[in-house]
């Protein structure tokens, strides 16, 4: 069993408890954040390089968030950190304005309301059917059993998933096993979705799938934050685009503000967008006027010419 699985049943009621010591003024924080991350520091053991270092990070409630990086920026381990799966070294992580207890009943509140969908969906799949890994986590939750039947029948059919409710988790394709993983987390109403490259080795055709499911978390308002190494798609979807690189966040803004920080997507070991590069060679070339708002997507740039 993986070490992620491991800790995320630490969470479920299988840990250690710790003295709930921490004082905290909630007045002190800004009340639109959901997330806020201040001076997080995390190094893995064996290994002296910070995976994060001194990170300090703000994510506005409702807000689709792209993370974008080179490999080892630090972007899976600061989600490790988000839902409590990872604890900092150093400094301090809030949600909702409460930094996150180390304690079983702190890490069920986390994990209640910060849900991950792993790169790998075998890391967090293990029940024998669907239906009984969809009701793992909302049950480890205290929810009476009725009130998580009717939680995940409403999943199953809004994710589509009834075809292969009864089948083995681990008999089912790629793209299923991602359906299913978010079907974990959505069950037990998150306040924020963390999916670390939700598209990763599926087809087309799953691929627009998970795309769909995601702009359906949206829709509820859930805050999503996704790794993604597709730079159209990022700009496309997303509100703001954080940079990641040697554990810190260089730079974080709308995808416009990110998208043409040149200095900073070279240290990222990332390339401008498409629509971007062809929006400033038509301004160049006078083909729009100078003046033009940044289009946010493809079809605004065609409505441009």
């Amino acid at each position: 069993m993986s070490y992620c699985l491991n800790s995320f049943l630490a969470g479920c009621g299988f840990g250690v408890d710790e003295p709930e010591d921490m004082e905290y003024n909630e007045m002190e924080q800004e009340k639109n954040w959901v997330i806020e991350v201040q001076d997080v520091s995390y190094t893995y053991d064996g290994d002296g390089k910070k995976a994060l270092d001194g990170l300090n990070l703000n994510i506005r409630r409702g807000a689709k968030v792209a993370f974008m990086g080179g490999n080892g920026s630090g972007k899976s381990t600061l989600f490790l950190c988000l839902n409590g799966i990872r604890r900092p070294d150093t400094g301090r992580i809030c949600i909702d304005g409460k930094p996150i207890r180390y304690t079983r009943k702190g890490l069920l509140e986390v994990r209640g309301k910060v849900g991950i969908v792993f790169q790998e969906p075998d890391d967090q799949l293990f029940s024998a059917s669907v239906y009984e890994e969809i009701s793992f986590g909302i049950l480890n939750l205290g929810t009476d059993e009725e009130t998580a039947r009717k939680e995940v029948e409403r999943v199953i059919e809004e994710l589509e998933i009834t075809p292969f409710q009864d089948r083995p988790a681990h008999a089912l394709s790629g793209g299923q096993k991602k359906q299913v993983a978010i079907a974990d987390i959505l069950v037990m109403h998150p306040e924020v979705m963390i999916l670390d490259e939700p598209a990763a080795a599926l087809d087309p055709k799953h691929t627009g799938k998970v795309e769909e499911i995601v702009e359906s978390l949206t829709a509820k308002g859930i805050t999503v934050l996704m790794a993604t190494h597709d730079m159209d798609y990022a700009y496309d979807w997303a509100d703001e685009i954080v940079l990641m690189h040697e554990g810190k966040v260089i730079r974080q803004g709308t995808p416009f503000e990110v998208c043409t920080d040149r200095t900073a997507l070279e240290q990222a070991s990332l390339e401008l967008p498409a629509v971007v590069r062809i929006y400033e060679r038509l301004k160049e070339k006078g083909r729009i006027p100078g003046d033009i708002a940044p289009p946010g997507n493809v079809d605004e740039l065609i409505a441009y010419l």
